[in-house]
Protein backbone atom coordinates (compact mmCIF):
# COMPACT_ATOMS: atom_id res chain seq x y z
CA UNK A 1 0.00 0.00 0.00
CA UNK A 2 1.39 3.67 -0.78
CA UNK A 3 2.13 5.86 1.96
CA UNK A 4 -0.29 8.17 2.74
CA UNK A 5 0.37 11.93 1.59
CA UNK A 6 2.22 14.37 4.56
CA UNK A 7 -0.59 17.11 5.52
CA UNK A 8 0.47 20.56 5.78
CA UNK A 9 0.54 19.96 9.94
CA UNK A 10 2.40 17.06 9.73
CA UNK A 11 5.38 18.44 7.89
CA UNK A 12 8.76 17.89 9.67
CA UNK A 13 10.92 21.06 9.64
CA UNK A 14 15.03 20.66 9.56
CA UNK A 15 17.04 20.55 12.68
CA UNK A 16 19.48 22.21 12.66
CA UNK A 17 22.64 22.55 15.51
CA UNK A 18 24.07 25.88 15.87
CA UNK A 19 27.96 26.63 17.94
CA UNK A 20 28.55 29.56 18.38
CA UNK A 21 32.21 30.88 19.44
CA UNK A 22 32.62 31.71 23.28
CA UNK A 23 32.61 35.46 23.09
CA UNK A 24 29.37 37.99 23.59
CA UNK A 25 29.77 39.81 19.84
CA UNK A 26 30.06 35.97 17.97
CA UNK A 27 27.40 34.52 20.39
CA UNK A 28 24.89 37.47 19.81
CA UNK A 29 23.88 37.11 15.63
CA UNK A 30 24.00 33.42 16.19
CA UNK A 31 21.08 33.61 18.68
CA UNK A 32 19.56 36.54 16.84
CA UNK A 33 19.63 33.64 14.00
CA UNK A 34 17.55 31.04 16.13
CA UNK A 35 14.80 33.40 17.05
CA UNK A 36 14.29 33.82 13.09
CA UNK A 37 14.57 30.10 12.27
CA UNK A 38 11.83 29.85 15.02
CA UNK A 39 9.15 32.65 14.09
CA UNK A 40 9.40 31.27 10.70
CA UNK A 41 8.95 27.30 11.98
CA UNK A 42 11.86 26.69 9.28
CA UNK A 43 13.69 24.75 11.90
CA UNK A 44 14.17 23.33 15.26
CA UNK A 45 17.50 24.33 16.97
CA UNK A 46 19.93 22.92 19.05
CA UNK A 47 22.42 25.27 20.34
CA UNK A 48 25.60 24.23 22.12
CA UNK A 49 27.68 26.28 24.34
CA UNK A 50 29.93 25.58 27.47
CA UNK A 51 28.26 25.87 31.22
CA UNK A 52 30.17 29.52 31.96
CA UNK A 53 28.64 31.03 28.79
CA UNK A 54 24.71 29.35 29.32
CA UNK A 55 23.14 31.89 31.35
CA UNK A 56 24.27 34.52 28.68
CA UNK A 57 22.70 32.27 25.91
CA UNK A 58 19.43 31.65 28.16
CA UNK A 59 18.94 35.35 28.69
CA UNK A 60 19.08 35.89 25.05
CA UNK A 61 17.21 32.47 24.03
CA UNK A 62 13.73 34.51 25.89
CA UNK A 63 11.09 33.76 24.21
CA UNK A 64 12.61 30.86 22.45
CA UNK A 65 12.17 28.25 25.11
CA UNK A 66 11.69 25.08 23.23
CA UNK A 67 15.69 25.83 21.84
CA UNK A 68 17.61 23.26 23.53
CA UNK A 69 20.84 24.20 24.94
CA UNK A 70 23.84 21.99 25.13
CA UNK A 71 26.61 22.38 27.57
CA UNK A 72 30.08 20.88 26.39
CA UNK A 73 32.38 20.94 29.61
CA UNK A 74 35.02 23.32 28.71
CA UNK A 75 38.83 21.85 28.99
CA UNK A 76 40.72 23.18 32.41
CA UNK A 77 43.94 23.63 32.76
CA UNK A 78 44.76 25.36 29.09
CA UNK A 79 48.05 26.84 29.17
CA UNK A 80 47.68 30.35 28.68
CA UNK A 81 43.87 30.95 29.49
CA UNK A 82 42.99 31.84 32.81
CA UNK A 83 41.31 29.63 35.14
CA UNK A 84 37.45 29.77 34.95
CA UNK A 85 37.49 31.75 31.79
CA UNK A 86 35.22 30.28 29.14
CA UNK A 87 34.88 33.35 26.90
CA UNK A 88 37.07 35.88 25.19
CA UNK A 89 35.69 38.79 27.28
CA UNK A 90 37.79 37.28 29.87
CA UNK A 91 41.27 37.30 28.39
CA UNK A 92 44.00 39.78 28.39
CA UNK A 93 46.20 39.79 25.34
CA UNK A 94 46.18 38.25 21.45
CA UNK A 95 48.18 35.67 23.14
CA UNK A 96 45.83 34.17 25.40
CA UNK A 97 42.77 34.61 22.47
CA UNK A 98 45.41 31.93 20.38
CA UNK A 99 45.25 29.61 23.13
CA UNK A 100 41.72 30.35 24.18
CA UNK A 101 40.83 29.30 20.27
CA UNK A 102 43.44 26.00 20.70
CA UNK A 103 41.71 25.13 23.90
CA UNK A 104 37.85 25.54 22.49
CA UNK A 105 38.94 22.91 20.13
CA UNK A 106 39.60 20.25 22.74
CA UNK A 107 35.68 20.28 22.78
CA UNK A 108 35.76 18.21 19.50
CA UNK A 109 34.87 14.91 21.15
CA UNK A 110 31.97 16.06 22.82
CA UNK A 111 30.44 18.00 20.28
CA UNK A 112 30.55 14.70 17.62
CA UNK A 113 29.23 12.89 20.36
CA UNK A 114 26.41 14.68 21.71
CA UNK A 115 25.46 15.59 17.55
CA UNK A 116 25.37 11.56 16.87
CA UNK A 117 22.95 11.21 20.05
CA UNK A 118 20.61 13.73 18.86
CA UNK A 119 17.44 12.88 18.03
CA UNK A 120 15.72 13.94 15.78
CA UNK A 121 19.32 13.72 13.94
CA UNK A 122 20.40 16.88 13.16
CA UNK A 123 20.07 17.96 9.20
CA UNK A 124 23.17 20.74 9.27
CA UNK A 125 25.17 22.52 11.38
CA UNK A 126 26.07 25.71 11.52
CA UNK A 127 29.62 27.29 13.53
CA UNK A 128 31.68 29.78 13.84
CA UNK A 129 34.46 29.92 11.58
CA UNK A 130 36.85 30.17 14.81
CA UNK A 131 35.71 26.54 15.22
CA UNK A 132 37.97 25.29 12.16
CA UNK A 133 37.23 21.84 13.35
CA UNK A 134 34.09 21.50 13.32
CA UNK A 135 34.04 20.72 9.27
CA UNK A 136 35.47 17.19 10.24
CA UNK A 137 32.71 16.61 12.89
CA UNK A 138 30.40 17.54 10.54
CA UNK A 139 31.95 14.91 7.89
CA UNK A 140 31.81 12.69 10.53
CA UNK A 141 28.47 12.59 11.19
CA UNK A 142 27.35 13.01 7.65
CA UNK A 143 25.74 16.28 7.21
CA UNK A 144 26.38 19.47 5.70
CA UNK A 145 27.90 22.23 7.80
CA UNK A 146 27.79 26.14 6.85
CA UNK A 147 30.26 28.61 8.13
CA UNK A 148 28.97 31.60 10.18
CA UNK A 149 31.54 34.62 10.00
CA UNK A 150 30.57 37.43 11.89
CA UNK A 151 31.84 40.46 9.74
CA UNK A 152 30.70 42.25 6.89
CA UNK A 153 30.50 41.55 3.82
CA UNK A 154 33.32 43.90 2.82
CA UNK A 155 35.48 42.83 5.64
CA UNK A 156 35.48 39.15 4.20
CA UNK A 157 36.25 40.50 0.90
CA UNK A 158 39.26 42.42 1.81
CA UNK A 159 40.34 39.51 3.85
CA UNK A 160 40.41 37.45 1.11
CA UNK A 161 41.95 40.27 -1.89
CA UNK A 162 44.73 40.69 1.35
CA UNK A 163 45.54 37.36 0.75
CA UNK A 164 45.35 37.37 -3.45
CA UNK A 165 47.36 40.37 -3.48
CA UNK A 166 49.69 40.08 -0.36
CA UNK A 167 50.54 43.78 -0.20
CA UNK A 168 52.14 43.67 3.06
CA UNK A 169 54.75 41.70 1.17
CA UNK A 170 55.98 45.09 0.12
CA UNK A 171 54.06 47.48 2.75
CA UNK A 172 56.32 48.36 5.63
CA UNK A 173 54.59 49.75 9.23
CA UNK A 174 55.62 53.71 8.99
CA UNK A 175 55.27 54.08 5.16
CA UNK A 176 54.17 57.22 4.07
CA UNK A 177 53.38 58.55 1.01
CA UNK A 178 53.90 62.63 -0.68
CA UNK A 179 52.01 64.01 1.84
CA UNK A 180 53.83 62.21 4.78
CA UNK A 181 50.55 60.30 4.99
CA UNK A 182 50.38 56.60 5.90
CA UNK A 183 51.10 54.81 1.87
CA UNK A 184 48.43 52.96 1.15
CA UNK A 185 47.07 49.61 -1.62
CA UNK A 186 44.64 50.25 -3.90
CA UNK A 187 42.85 47.50 -4.29
CA UNK A 188 42.95 45.87 -7.93
CA UNK A 189 39.37 44.48 -8.17
CA UNK A 190 37.73 47.85 -6.35
CA UNK A 191 40.05 50.52 -6.91
CA UNK A 192 38.38 53.33 -4.60
CA UNK A 193 39.51 51.22 -1.87
CA UNK A 194 42.50 51.88 -0.41
CA UNK A 195 43.91 50.82 2.61
CA UNK A 196 47.18 51.11 4.41
CA UNK A 197 49.64 49.04 6.00
CA UNK A 198 48.00 49.17 10.04
CA UNK A 199 44.31 48.63 8.27
CA UNK A 200 45.20 45.35 6.69
CA UNK A 201 47.34 44.17 9.57
CA UNK A 202 44.81 45.10 12.43
CA UNK A 203 43.63 41.35 12.54
CA UNK A 204 46.32 39.88 13.88
CA UNK A 205 47.29 42.28 16.56
CA UNK A 206 50.87 43.39 17.91
CA UNK A 207 53.91 42.40 15.64
CA UNK A 208 54.74 39.71 18.71
CA UNK A 209 51.46 37.48 17.56
CA UNK A 210 51.10 38.13 13.72
CA UNK A 211 52.77 34.65 13.74
CA UNK A 212 50.19 32.91 15.55
CA UNK A 213 47.09 34.86 14.52
CA UNK A 214 48.05 34.36 10.81
CA UNK A 215 48.28 30.74 11.52
CA UNK A 216 44.57 30.52 13.39
CA UNK A 217 43.30 32.64 10.43
CA UNK A 218 44.49 30.42 7.49
CA UNK A 219 43.13 27.55 9.89
CA UNK A 220 39.32 29.57 9.75
CA UNK A 221 39.81 30.63 5.89
CA UNK A 222 40.60 27.13 5.04
CA UNK A 223 36.82 26.17 7.30
CA UNK A 224 34.90 28.45 5.25
CA UNK A 225 36.48 27.68 2.18
CA UNK A 226 35.76 24.13 2.47
CA UNK A 227 32.01 24.64 4.35
CA UNK A 228 29.11 23.92 1.98
CA UNK A 229 27.64 27.85 2.57
CA UNK A 230 28.67 30.97 4.32
CA UNK A 231 26.47 33.54 6.15
CA UNK A 232 27.30 36.82 6.69
CA UNK A 233 25.34 39.08 8.73
CA UNK A 234 24.31 41.88 6.12
CA UNK A 235 21.95 42.68 3.55
CA UNK A 236 21.47 43.48 0.10
CA UNK A 237 21.06 46.87 0.02
CA UNK A 238 23.85 47.78 2.53
CA UNK A 239 26.75 45.47 0.99
CA UNK A 240 25.91 44.00 -2.48
CA UNK A 241 28.97 44.97 -4.20
CA UNK A 242 30.83 43.07 -2.28
CA UNK A 243 28.22 40.18 -1.00
CA UNK A 244 27.85 40.34 -5.25
CA UNK A 245 31.76 39.74 -5.66
CA UNK A 246 32.33 36.78 -3.06
CA UNK A 247 29.50 34.55 -4.48
CA UNK A 248 30.91 35.09 -8.07
CA UNK A 249 34.97 34.82 -7.54
CA UNK A 250 35.14 33.02 -4.00
CA UNK A 251 33.62 30.03 -2.49
CA UNK A 252 31.74 28.84 -0.95
CA UNK A 253 28.33 30.43 -1.88
CA UNK A 254 27.46 32.86 0.59
CA UNK A 255 23.67 33.64 1.95
CA UNK A 256 23.51 37.59 3.47
CA UNK A 257 20.80 36.95 6.18
CA UNK A 258 20.92 39.98 8.09
CA UNK A 259 20.39 41.97 9.59
CA UNK A 260 20.11 39.91 12.30
CA UNK A 261 19.30 42.26 15.02
CA UNK A 262 16.36 42.56 13.49
CA UNK A 263 15.07 39.13 14.83
CA UNK A 264 15.45 39.47 18.36
CA UNK A 265 12.64 40.02 20.15
CA UNK A 266 12.51 43.87 21.78
CA UNK A 267 12.95 43.56 25.73
CA UNK A 268 9.05 44.23 27.18
CA UNK A 269 8.15 45.29 30.73
CA UNK A 270 5.17 44.57 31.90
CA UNK A 271 2.95 46.07 34.62
CA UNK A 272 4.41 43.61 37.28
CA UNK A 273 8.02 43.81 36.48
CA UNK A 274 10.02 46.11 37.88
CA UNK A 275 11.03 49.65 36.57
CA UNK A 276 12.69 50.44 33.36
CA UNK A 277 16.55 50.58 33.98
CA UNK A 278 17.32 54.20 36.05
CA UNK A 279 19.21 54.86 32.07
CA UNK A 280 16.15 54.09 30.00
CA UNK A 281 14.63 56.80 32.53
CA UNK A 282 17.51 59.09 31.63
CA UNK A 283 17.00 59.17 28.17
CA UNK A 284 12.83 59.38 28.40
CA UNK A 285 13.34 62.55 30.51
CA UNK A 286 16.05 64.07 27.66
CA UNK A 287 13.27 63.23 25.38
CA UNK A 288 10.54 65.19 26.86
CA UNK A 289 12.86 67.87 27.33
CA UNK A 290 14.34 67.44 23.84
CA UNK A 291 17.71 67.12 23.73
CA UNK A 292 19.66 64.47 21.53
CA UNK A 293 21.56 61.82 22.89
CA UNK A 294 25.13 60.97 22.17
CA UNK A 295 25.70 57.15 23.19
CA UNK A 296 29.01 55.61 23.93
CA UNK A 297 30.40 52.37 23.69
CA UNK A 298 33.69 51.06 22.93
CA UNK A 299 33.49 47.40 23.18
CA UNK A 300 34.08 44.33 25.56
CA UNK A 301 37.06 42.68 24.25
CA UNK A 302 39.88 45.96 23.82
CA UNK A 303 41.98 46.92 26.88
CA UNK A 304 41.67 50.53 26.82
CA UNK A 305 43.58 52.38 29.08
CA UNK A 306 42.70 54.29 31.76
CA UNK A 307 44.56 56.95 30.22
CA UNK A 308 42.94 56.91 27.17
CA UNK A 309 39.69 57.11 28.45
CA UNK A 310 40.24 59.78 30.53
CA UNK A 311 41.01 62.12 27.46
CA UNK A 312 37.57 60.34 26.57
CA UNK A 313 35.87 62.06 29.48
CA UNK A 314 38.17 65.17 28.84
CA UNK A 315 36.24 65.82 24.97
CA UNK A 316 32.74 64.98 26.16
CA UNK A 317 32.98 67.61 28.63
CA UNK A 318 34.62 69.84 25.63
CA UNK A 319 31.63 68.94 23.57
CA UNK A 320 28.95 70.27 25.60
CA UNK A 321 26.62 68.02 24.31
CA UNK A 322 24.24 64.72 26.09
CA UNK A 323 25.60 61.39 26.47
CA UNK A 324 25.12 58.36 28.06
CA UNK A 325 28.52 56.27 28.28
CA UNK A 326 28.69 52.58 28.58
CA UNK A 327 32.33 52.32 30.43
CA UNK A 328 34.35 49.48 30.84
CA UNK A 329 35.66 48.05 33.05
CA UNK A 330 33.25 48.81 35.67
CA UNK A 331 35.70 50.04 38.30
CA UNK A 332 37.40 52.70 35.46
CA UNK A 333 38.83 55.78 36.96
CA UNK A 334 37.43 58.59 34.39
CA UNK A 335 38.94 61.65 36.34
CA UNK A 336 38.27 63.31 39.57
CA UNK A 337 34.75 65.35 39.28
CA UNK A 338 34.71 64.39 35.74
CA UNK A 339 30.88 62.37 36.90
CA UNK A 340 29.58 65.51 39.40
CA UNK A 341 30.51 67.74 36.80
CA UNK A 342 28.73 66.83 34.01
CA UNK A 343 25.66 65.16 35.65
CA UNK A 344 22.95 67.42 33.77
CA UNK A 345 23.51 66.35 30.82
CA UNK A 346 26.01 62.87 31.07
CA UNK A 347 25.48 59.63 32.33
CA UNK A 348 28.01 57.14 33.42
CA UNK A 349 26.45 53.39 33.33
CA UNK A 350 29.11 50.73 34.86
CA UNK A 351 26.78 47.84 33.81
CA UNK A 352 25.79 45.58 31.10
CA UNK A 353 23.09 47.52 28.93
CA UNK A 354 20.59 46.81 26.20
CA UNK A 355 22.34 48.30 23.57
CA UNK A 356 19.91 48.03 20.52
CA UNK A 357 17.07 49.33 23.13
CA UNK A 358 19.35 52.33 23.53
CA UNK A 359 20.49 52.86 20.20
CA UNK A 360 16.26 52.54 19.43
CA UNK A 361 15.55 55.30 21.80
CA UNK A 362 13.88 58.58 20.29
CA UNK A 363 16.79 60.66 22.08
CA UNK A 364 19.60 59.19 21.28
CA UNK A 365 21.51 60.83 17.68
CA UNK A 366 24.66 59.65 17.61
CA UNK A 367 26.60 56.91 18.53
CA UNK A 368 30.54 56.77 19.34
CA UNK A 369 31.73 53.21 18.51
CA UNK A 370 34.73 51.22 18.19
CA UNK A 371 33.30 50.05 14.76
CA UNK A 372 32.57 46.55 15.63
CA UNK A 373 30.19 44.53 12.86
CA UNK A 374 27.39 43.98 15.31
CA UNK A 375 27.37 47.40 16.95
CA UNK A 376 27.56 48.84 13.15
CA UNK A 377 24.35 46.81 11.79
CA UNK A 378 22.28 47.92 15.46
CA UNK A 379 23.13 51.53 14.88
CA UNK A 380 22.07 51.27 11.27
CA UNK A 381 18.71 49.12 12.24
CA UNK A 382 17.68 52.32 14.65
CA UNK A 383 18.81 54.76 12.14
CA UNK A 384 21.46 56.32 14.24
CA UNK A 385 24.82 58.00 12.78
CA UNK A 386 28.15 56.59 13.91
CA UNK A 387 31.30 58.27 14.84
CA UNK A 388 34.07 55.52 14.67
CA UNK A 389 36.94 54.76 16.28
CA UNK A 390 38.12 51.20 14.86
CA UNK A 391 40.81 49.75 17.40
CA UNK A 392 41.40 46.21 16.19
CA UNK A 393 40.03 42.91 14.36
CA UNK A 394 37.86 44.17 11.01
CA UNK A 395 36.96 47.32 12.64
CA UNK A 396 39.37 49.33 10.29
CA UNK A 397 37.27 47.81 7.30
CA UNK A 398 33.86 48.72 8.88
CA UNK A 399 35.40 52.27 9.24
CA UNK A 400 36.29 53.04 5.83
CA UNK A 401 33.15 51.50 4.87
CA UNK A 402 31.03 53.38 6.41
CA UNK A 403 32.92 57.08 6.27
CA UNK A 404 34.29 56.66 2.82
CA UNK A 405 31.33 54.35 1.00
CA UNK A 406 27.92 54.50 3.37
CA UNK A 407 28.67 58.21 4.90
CA UNK A 408 26.94 57.20 7.81
CA UNK A 409 30.02 58.01 10.27
CA UNK A 410 32.64 60.15 10.92
CA UNK A 411 35.80 59.57 11.88
CA UNK A 412 37.58 60.13 15.23
CA UNK A 413 41.75 59.99 14.51
CA UNK A 414 44.51 59.62 16.82
CA UNK A 415 47.64 61.91 17.31
CA UNK A 416 49.87 59.92 15.56
CA UNK A 417 47.66 58.52 12.68
CA UNK A 418 47.69 55.12 13.97
CA UNK A 419 45.08 52.83 15.46
CA UNK A 420 46.94 52.35 18.95
CA UNK A 421 47.76 56.03 19.55
CA UNK A 422 46.48 58.12 21.70
CA UNK A 423 43.37 59.90 20.87
CA UNK A 424 43.17 63.39 22.51
CA UNK A 425 39.84 65.28 24.25
CA UNK A 426 40.30 67.65 22.01
CA UNK A 427 39.70 65.23 19.00
CA UNK A 428 37.17 63.17 20.34
CA UNK A 429 34.94 66.83 20.95
CA UNK A 430 35.54 67.52 17.19
CA UNK A 431 34.37 63.63 16.22
CA UNK A 432 31.02 64.46 18.76
CA UNK A 433 30.62 68.37 17.69
CA UNK A 434 30.79 67.13 14.17
CA UNK A 435 28.35 64.21 14.44
CA UNK A 436 26.03 65.80 16.79
CA UNK A 437 25.94 69.29 15.34
CA UNK A 438 27.48 69.58 12.01
CA UNK A 439 26.98 69.34 8.82
CA UNK A 440 28.40 66.02 8.41
CA UNK A 441 26.69 64.47 11.19
CA UNK A 442 23.39 65.96 9.31
CA UNK A 443 24.09 64.00 5.99
CA UNK A 444 24.96 60.64 8.02
CA UNK A 445 21.67 60.61 9.54
CA UNK A 446 20.05 60.93 6.32
CA UNK A 447 21.69 58.62 5.06
CA UNK A 448 21.36 55.88 7.46
CA UNK A 449 18.16 56.94 7.83
CA UNK A 450 17.62 55.62 4.54
CA UNK A 451 19.88 52.72 5.28
CA UNK A 452 17.72 51.41 8.42
CA UNK A 453 14.89 51.65 5.96
CA UNK A 454 15.89 48.69 3.59
CA UNK A 455 17.07 47.08 6.82
CA UNK A 456 13.50 46.55 7.55
CA UNK A 457 12.70 45.70 4.12
CA UNK A 458 15.58 43.37 3.51
CA UNK A 459 13.82 41.20 6.68
CA UNK A 460 10.32 41.65 6.08
CA UNK A 461 8.65 39.02 3.79
CA UNK A 462 9.79 38.76 0.40
CA UNK A 463 12.76 40.78 1.25
CA UNK A 464 16.29 39.82 0.01
CA UNK A 465 17.70 38.44 3.02
CA UNK A 466 14.04 36.84 4.17
CA UNK A 467 14.55 34.80 0.84
CA UNK A 468 18.05 34.18 1.25
CA UNK A 469 17.34 32.41 4.69
CA UNK A 470 14.49 30.50 3.10
CA UNK A 471 16.61 29.00 0.09
CA UNK A 472 19.63 28.23 2.68
CA UNK A 473 17.42 26.07 4.30
CA UNK A 474 15.99 24.22 1.98
CA UNK A 475 18.94 24.05 -0.53
CA UNK A 476 20.75 22.35 2.24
Amino acid sequence: MAPAALSADSHVVPHVAIFPFMAKGHTIPLIQLVHHLRRRRLATVTLFTTPGNAAFVRDGLSGADDTVIVKLAFPAGVPGVPAGVESAEGLTSVASFVAFAGAVSLLQPQLEASLAAMEPPPSLLVADAFLYWANESAARIGIPKLSFFGISAFAQVMRELRIRHDPCAVMRPGDVDGDGKPATFTVPEFPHVKLTFEDLMAPFGDPSSVAPMMDLDGKLGKAIEESHGLIINTFHGLESPYAEFWNQHCVPRAWSVGPLCLSQPAASVSDDDAARPPWMEWLDEKAAAGRAVLYIALGTLAAIPEAQLKEVADGLEQAEVDFIWAVRPENIDLGAGFEDRTKDRGLVVREWVDQPEILRHVSVGGFLSHCEWNSVLESVTAGVPLAVWPMQADQPFNARFVVEELKIAVRVQSGDGTMMGLVAGEEVSRAVRELMLGEVGTEAAKNVADLSMLAKEAVSEGGSSWKAVEEMISEL
